[in-house]
């Protein structure tokens, strides 16, 4: 679920940025009575994500507009498509139009991104989820764009999960020892997920319980073994640099997650217009 709070954080300050003390150049050159309709055009293949975010761009800036979308967020859509369009006031429509097309263009982009991910896997048992390399302030937004792609959502925050990585590792003298302390002071309701690279981490990782195996730039091979050596005595999770080209061959390993940070931190926008067709006064 789209989190408004978070945008309407960043609406306002993609306006502080934007528009500042007033868009000088709609000032000098739109009529204040001049009306127009604004349509948003997929100039690009992809899944469309972010249309609330835009609506409430637009309402925002001015409770006069009104947003109509023609898709919904998580559509499908081929280049040339209209997605929705706003309609009223041609100054805020124009003073809007960037701010809107910059949510709608980069959520548009991570749910696309994550299609293509989740499509390449279809054949197997497998989720496709995010990580926490997100723009800074766009967290919430962007995994939700990663639910619209079909992709799911990894740990929000160091709050809600507890995953010890070979910093910890080194930090708290071994796995035992990192996995006994957090069973002793994280909440029951959390599972414990720990980074293993060898045979021996895996097996010391199970002797202590870890409920979650993150398998980080591991070899395919090696993937394999572990994940029969696990079965069903923990949950893996495969991660580290993993692309389009490689993702079905991870999926063939048999773990149960694969994490890819490219969702949120490498997807291109997608390819989206406004243009604004004027009302005759």
């Amino acid at each position: 679920m789209l989190n408004f709070n978070s945008a309407d954080t960043l609406i306002e300050l993609a306006f502080q940025e934007d528009i500042g003390i007033g868009d000088i150049t709609t000032e000098a050159t739109v009529p204040s009575s001049q009306k127009g309709i604004g349509t948003l055009l997929a100039k690009s293949d992809g899944v469309i994500a972010g249309l609330p975010v835009a609506e409430r761009t637009f309402e925002k800036l001015d409770s006069g507009l009104v947003f109509t979308p023609f898709v919904i967020d998580g559509d499908a859509v081929n280049a040339g498509t209209p997605i929705g369009d706003v309609k009223g006031d041609a100054k805020t429509i124009l003073i809007g139009e960037r701010t809107a097309l910059n949510f709608l263009q980069r959520l548009s982009g991570v749910a696309t991104l994550t299609s293509q991910f989740v499509n390449a896997v279809t054949d197997y048992d497998v989720k496709i989820v995010d990580t926490r390399k997100t723009t800074p302030g766009w967290r919430a937004i962007q995994k939700y764009a990663v639910c619209v792609g079909g992709g799911h959502n990894h740990r929000f925050g160091l709050y809600d999960g507890v995953l010890i990585k070979d910093n910890h590792i080194v930090a708290a003298g071994g796995i035992t020892q990192a996995i006994q302390r957090a069973r002793l002071s994280a909440p029951h309701t959390v599972k414990i997920e720990v980074e293993v690279e060898t045979m021996g981490q895996v097996n010391e990782a199970l002797e202590v319980k870890a409920d979650i195996l993150l398998l980080d730039n591991m070899p395919l091979e090696m993937m394999k073994e572990v994940v029969q050596r696990v079965r069903n005595l923990a949950i893996t999770e495969a991660s580290g640099g993993i692309t389009l080209d490689q993702v079905k061959d991870v999926a063939a390993t048999g773990v149960d997650y694969i994490s890819v940070g490219a969702l949120t931190h490498s997807a291109m926008p997608m390819d989206i217009s406004l243009t604004l067709t004027l009302i005759e006064r």
